[in-house]
């Protein structure tokens, strides 16, 4: 139960030391008085590499410490603090793995920054289709036969990239999809943004670490009690080099880290041993169970459950949709006039992260939820089953007709929404949460996408990526 960095940062504090450094707030004495008592007891460790504190890009002590302790929990051989979140994590195992105009496998519905890594990397990536889960409405995981033939046709592969557990918590077996990489010589990395707590194991989904992925990134701020930003990323491999690794992270992070940051990873290491060895598990997922059933009891409201027998569900994840024929978006409307604010929603669902401790919903506030929902009027989309349940239909292997390398030399356009069939996007359009691109970056526009951007358009759905999309317009390959 050590916390070695947030025990350096405590003694830091007890000296009542003077700054004559930065950060400019001086340890909280100088800051905006409006927000000076929110804000004054964190300032005091949010501070520099100081005598005693460690150096996250060169670590010796605290910080290092602290790192083999959280690598020594996940049973890998080295862990890193990541403080520009998951994303920095992502990016670097891909540029530390993947070529210029080299093929990468790499799941379709992946995040936005594994499809900027890729393209910072100037690869080729090749798109394998995920399996949909039909009542979730969304991507899962690749199908193993896929992988098989994807390998098959490029067995030079620099990497094969997979998401598991999906935003949704559906996660399936990495173990054999794993050692078919592997035979072939192809490092396997994962992002595990959402998998954090899955070493305190069943009914939790497994870890890739334990699976023997190479490299695995996970998002600690997302289920543990770290402050945002705050990642991990383990290297477990014999195939993949571990100083490129920290060669990338030195460039991609920012030189200057912040302490509160690592502190809350070497903090939120600790809750999990704690979890770990008190058993807490059993009230955390008493609590799931219990949420889970007075939600389903509600009127108007049906609790999700995949009817895949690949699929095991994260018990922290908790996705709702209306049985009313409202959209997610309705319902995080409802929710949230309530005080409760979800994850996030989209055209279907509306998505809860359970915390790793008791419940903390209110059995009133559930009671007025289902009030709400009674009287709510849609104000959005009209209702439309057959278009709010409808999936793309994608090849199971797709690569980019050119790799990012190549993409870099056209010359891009802008092009109105309904002209643009057929032609090369040349930006990401991407509906976030939960980050997925509907359009990634060199794929051909096709009708079934553009009718689902069309629609998503419709019922407001949030974007990222093409800044043409507001006044109806596209970026294009010419």
């Amino acid at each position: 139960m050590k916390t070695p960095l947030f025990n350096a940062l405590l003694q830091h504090v007890e000296k009542n030391p003077i700054s004559y450094h930065v950060p400019g707030h001086k340890n909280g004495e100088v800051f905006y008085k409006k927000a000076e008592a929110l804000y004054k007891d964190i300032l005091k460790i949010d501070v520099t590499e100081l005598t005693g504190l460690d150096d996250l890009h060169q670590p010796k002590a605290a910080i290092e410490e602290a790192q083999l302790l959280t690598a020594a929990l996940y049973d890998v051989q080295f862990s890193y603090f990541l403080v520009n979140g998951s994303t920095v994590g992502n990016l670097a195992m891909i540029m530390a793995c993947c070529e210029e105009n080299e093929p990468v496998l790499v799941q379709r519905n992946s995040h936005k920054s594994i499809i900027n890594g890729l393209q910072l990397a100037g690869a080729l990536p090749v798109f394998l289709s995920p399996v949909m889960d039909f009542e979730y409405n969304v991507p899962s995981y690749v199908d193993i036969d896929t992988v098989k033939e994807a390998i098959k046709r490029y067995p030079n592969a620099n990497a094969l990239i997979l998401t598991n557990p999906n935003y949704y918590g559906l996660a399936n077996s990495l173990k054999d999809i794993i050692k078919l990489a592997h035979n072939a010589g192809i490092p396997v990395l994962i992002d595990e943004a959402h998998g954090t707590h899955f070493i305190l194991g069943a009914p939790f989904p497994t870890s890739a670490i334990e699976y023997g992925a190479d490299v695995v990134v996970q998002s600690a701020h997302k289920t543990l009690p770290a402050m945002t930003m705050g990642s991990y990323l383990h290297v477990n491999s014999r195939l993949v080099d571990q100083e490129k690794i920290t060669r990338y992270l030195s460039i991609l992070q920012s030189s200057s880290p912040s302490y509160p940051i690592m502190a809350s990873l070497d903090l939120a290491r600790a809750y999990l041993e704690d979890c770990k060895e008190t058993n807490k598990k059993e009230m955390i997922l008493t609590s799931s169970s219990d949420l889970r059933n007075q939600l389903s009891l509600l009127n108007g409201i049906e609790v999700v459950n995949s009817k895949d027998s690949k699929i095991k569900t994260d018990p922290l994840k908790i996705t709702v949709k209306s049985s009313q024929e409202l959209t997610g978006f309705d319902l995080q409307t409802v929710f949230e006039s309530n005080g409760i604010y979800g994850e996030m929603a989209d055209v279907q669902n509306f998505l809860l992260v359970l915390p790793l401790k008791g419940n903390l919903m209110n059995p009133y506030k559930l009671t007025q939820i289902e009030n709400l929902l009674s009287g709510f009027q849609q104000n959005g989309e009209p209702k439309d089953n057959e278009q709010k349940r409808r999936t793309l239909n994608l090849n199971n292997i797709e690569p980019l007709e050119e790799s990012y390398s190549q993409l870099k030399k056209r010359s891009k356009a802008v092009v109105p929404i309904n002209g643009c069939v057929g032609m090369f996007a040349a930006e990401s359009i991407i509906p976030y949460p939960p980050g997925i691109p509907l359009f990634a970056v060199g794929e051909k526009i096709t009708i079934e996408k553009m009718d689902r951007l069309q629609y998503l358009l419709r019922t407001e759905t949030n974007f990222q990526g093409d800044q043409h999309l507001q006044a109806g317009n596209i970026a294009v390959y010419q």
